[in-house]
């Protein structure tokens, strides 16, 4: 049986993870009481006493997590952005390159954030297979779900007194200076941050990010692009196809799911590298929960809602 403790399980993505955790047989949950959950001594007992240890908090408070553990045998899940940088931390994106390997074997994995998931996925292979060069400047649009603002966003869009503003998209992070840029530009092997455009919608959970480019951009054919995520991405969790609703790709196709479609619309001319999957699902808990599985070396679909089971 292996112990999982969630060091953040109040939050959006810890709650999350804990639902799908608490319906498995194979895990046993250290769980606090509400009033030991923010003391140290017992987060420091609880970290060092479990397995698997998920970090579902603040940046700092991540670091400062760090900091409580002394077992050596205790394997850390960091879903915040504190080390998914960090050169002595393996990130969490087993279908790409020969992370799934290195995951296996690590005691700290920085789980990716939610935008970046489908940034690195689109860009990463094509950037070492020398389709797109490292330094292309690229952009990039990603439509999600309010859930991804947490909690506080969540109360924002569902309040009976919320703003009309609420109603339509929202873009942010206008200074383009949003926290997933730094993973983005040294897991894809960039030389430019991409122009990135991040917009809220008025719905709950989903994500479509949207990397547009010219043929000029690239070394190849839009068919060569396909032809390498056919390759790559034919999993249960990360899948090529091209289906869409109609002409049209709802950034909600994938709510609820854990898995991530990759495909390629557009022309000859001007090409869409398009990844759909669930902001809270393959972008943050689904994915979590997946580098557990590679981790406890089982099935890695194992407790994850595949959308091919709707």
């Amino acid at each position: 049986m292996t112990r999982v403790f969630i060091d953040g399980s109040a939050g959006t993505t810890g709650l999350r993870i804990y639902d799908r955790l608490s319906e498995r047989k194979d895990v046993s949950l250290i769980i606090l009481d509400d009033d030991k959950r923010k003391d140290n001594n017992y987060r420091k007992e609880a970290l060092n006493n479990c397995d698997i240890a998920f970090l579902c908090l603040p940046d700092d408070a991540a670091r400062e997590a760090i900091t409580l553990i002394d077992n050596p045998n205790t394997a850390i899940i960091d879903t915040s952005t504190a080390h998914r940088t960090n050169a002595d931390w393996t990130y969490g994106f087993p279908e790409i390159g020969d992370f799934r390997s290195k995951v296996a074997n690590s005691k700290r994995v920085a789980n990716p954030g939610c935008h970046a998931s489908g940034f690195v996925a689109l860009v990463q292979p094509l950037v070492k297979a020398g389709i797109i060069k490292s330094d292309a400047k690229l952009s990039a649009f990603s439509l999600t779900g309010y859930s991804g603002g947490g909690k506080k966003m969540i109360a924002e869009y569902e309040s009976e007194e919320r703003s009309p503003l609420l109603d339509g998209p929202r873009q942010y992070a206008l200074t383009q200076q949003h926290k997933h840029l730094k993973e983005i530009v040294a897991i894809c092997g960039l030389e430019n941050a991409p122009v990135f455009c991040p917009i809220v919608g008025d719905f709950y959970a989903g994500m479509e990010v949207t990397v547009p480019l010219f043929q000029s951009d690239i070394n190849g054919t839009v068919e060569d692009i396909k032809n390498l995520y056919k390759s790559l991405y034919n999993t249960a969790l990360l899948h090529y196809d091209e289906e869409e609703e109609g002409g049209f790709m709802s950034a909600s196709a994938f709510a609820g799911c854990d898995d991530m479609q990759i495909t390629v619309k557009g022309n000859d001319e001007r090409i869409l590298l398009i990844a759909r999957f669930d902001n809270l699902g393959k972008g943050a808990s689904g994915s979590a929960i997946q580098n557990m599985n590679i981790l406890m070396g089982i099935d890695e679909t194992t407790g994850l809602k595949l959308s091919k089971e709707n």
